[in-house]
């Protein structure tokens, strides 16, 4: 087998290390820049002087030399910018920014490879939130790890319809919590599944240090397959799927094998058919994703699969309404959606690709229309029609309807365009509007990188390929906090994540490759709710109490690993034997 090796450089090696008081002035990509896209930070500082350097970190020799762009407002923050444009600069290397009264940044990178570590890191922190097996992040994280837990998963709640047990191992702890919820793993799967599929010469090398690590199968489906495997028994014997697998309530700040939330339900609507729209739809799309992409590599899986997508479908077009809410005397997250016709889209847009079949061409067809692509918000957990639409769009069959891909396709492009347009009259050149400042407002900004990214697929444009890069600038520390979102990415990091792995180990910093919620001008928490009213992307706390901004979930990691996917360079093809030292 031929190996890949994806090195530690010497940006981790600097990010690691004291520097004399960087400016929290002086805000830039903590990882890096790519050297061919556009470079910028931007300095906050009213005592700059209207010049910058670029200086080499090791022995500070100045490599460019620049001038601050006029004064800009940015009413979202409240911040004052001045634009330091450097992307005339291509050499590889470690850097400072540097300005004339100010001082020096927080150190980064110019290489094509500067994402490699950050993919490794976000890709691998699915490992680190695995259910139902012993985890450990040795030997890089020697520290992180947790022993099997909810093995014993999958008593059926008096909600579900049913009585008794079911095994219901595997799967991802959703969040900062330990439960799992088929509508979050729905999106949070498939975009993982488009990563792979859209960037295979990227990442399907690339080794992720799992136990499966080396028996053929990329790393990444490897352990999309762990989710899967969950979500699959997760359905019922007439293809309806229960909601989700929780406790009653929350559990305290724990590792997972301590969890002492009671006992861990398979929880159903309440009613008949006890089985959710939502989730169902969700997993009809996603196993018929699965069912595709697992083909070459495990033909039975794929079509255990491709069956449990089908029996979905027909449970979810006898009952497509079934919405779904907490019964009484639950109190875990809801994922509750009042219009599951955005996931039956969805569903209807991966059986077309999968199978051929009409039925699901004349369904789309017929309802495509009542979700179009907006330039306002992208795809959410609660909102996959843009994943309906684009599936259906990248279709291969002859028998797709041509009419419908086109408006697809052109509808996609304008709202692409148009939103290249709004980021960069924003201040800090992100996708983000005043109203994206939500709960998950980072996973809003990494989604509009994603919709960008799906535009380039339909009509190539470099415009659409640097926007969804300065969204990723802007999780990496390209924001008023100076701030990288990304748990022990950046020299400058979030360090308190609502995130109980992290609160049991006790250890100055989280578990790695964690995207923060970010800034939320809605509180939904007593830590945020006391800070002063302010602008909309100041509303964020880093405590481990702010859960509506400083929460983790695998929903918001999934579009910044295809964000990061997109941005390696293609590497050999090859089985998947690369690693890290």
């Amino acid at each position: 087998m031929k190996k890949i090796h994806v090195l530690f450089t010497s940006a981790v090696l600097f990010a690691a290390r004291v520097f004399a008081d960087p400016s929290l002035d002086i805000k830039l990509d903590q990882v890096g820049y790519l050297p061919d896209q556009p470079k910028s930070a931007f300095i906050t500082s009213p005592k700059a002087t209207g010049i910058f350097r670029i200086r080499r970190a090791t022995d500070h020799k100045i490599m460019f030399r620049g001038k601050l762009g006029a004064p800009v407002n940015d009413p979202d923050s409240g911040d004052t910018l001045r634009e330091a444009e450097f992307s005339a600069f291509k050499e590889p290397g470690d850097y400072l920014v540097t300005v004339p009264g100010v001082g020096e940044s927080f150190p980064f990178r110019i290489a094509p490879d500067v994402y490699a570590d950050a993919y490794y890191l976000c890709m691998r922190s699915y490992y680190g939130q695995r259910c139902g097996i012993k985890v450990d992040l040795g030997p890089r994280f020697p520290q992180y790890h947790h022993e099997a837990c909810h093995t014993a998963d999958g008593t059926f709640h008096r909600s579900s319809g049913k009585s008794g047990f079911k095994p219901a191992t595997k799967g991802w702890h959703d969040a900062g919590d330990y439960g799992k919820y088929v509508v979050n793993s729905g999106i949070a799967t498939g975009t993982l599944l488009w990563a792979y599929e859209w960037y295979p010469g990227k990442i399907g090398g690339i080794r992720l240090d799992l136990p499966e690590s080396g028996n053929g199968l990329p790393d990444i489906l490897n352990e999309i397959k762990w989710n899967l495997d969950w979500m699959l028994t997760m359905q019922d014997g007439d293809g309806g799927v229960w909601h989700k697998l929780t406790t009653e309530k929350f559990c305290g700040f724990v590792a997972p094998e301590k969890d002492d939330g009671g006992t861990r339900y398979i929880i159903g609507t309440g009613k008949d058919p006890y089985k959710s729209s939502g989730a169902t739809a969700d997993f009809a799309a996603v196993m018929a994703m699965a069912s595709r992409i697992y083909q070459p590599f495990l033909p039975e899986y794929a079509k255990q699969c491709g069956q449990a997508a089908e029996k979905a479908w027909k449970w979810v077009i006898v009952h497509p309404y079934v919405t779904f809410s907490n019964p009484p005397g639950v109190y875990t997250g809801g994922y509750g959606d009042n219009d599951c016709g955005d996931e039956i889209l969805w569903a209807a847009a991966e059986l077309f690709r999968l199978t051929g079949h009409l039925e699901y061409s004349r369904y789309f067809v017929e309802n495509y229309k009542h979700y179009p692509v907006s330039d306002q918000w992208p795809q959410s957990w609660g909102s996959v029609g843009n994943l309906g639409l684009w599936d259906y769009a990248f279709s291969t069959s002859e028998d797709a309807d041509a009419q419908t891909m086109a408006d697809i396709e052109d509808e996609t492009l304008k709202a692409a365009d148009s939103v290249v347009e709004a980021s960069r009259k924003t201040g800090y050149h992100h996708s983000l509007k005043t109203a994206n400042y939500i709960w998950g407002s980072n996973a809003v900004a990494a989604n509009f990188g994603v919709m960008l990214l799906a535009a380039n697929r339909i009509k190539p444009n470099p415009a659409y390929v640097s926007t969804a890069l300065e969204n990723l600038h802007y999780l990496f520390g390209r924001n008023s906090f100076c701030l990288s979102f990304v748990t022990q990415l950046g020299s400058h990091s979030i360090t308190h994540p609502h995130h109980r792995p992290s609160a049991a180990l006790g250890l100055p910093q989280p578990w790695p490759g964690l995207l923060s919620g970010g800034p939320n001008q809605y509180p939904g928490d007593p830590v945020l709710r006391q800070l002063p009213k302010g602008p909309p992307a100041r509303s964020y706390v880093d405590e481990q109490g702010s859960y509506s901004s400083n929460e983790v979930a695998i929903n918001w990691n999934a579009p910044l690993v295809l964000l990061l996917a997109s941005a390696l360079p293609e590497t050999p093809k090859a089985e998947n034997d690369a690693h890290l030292p």
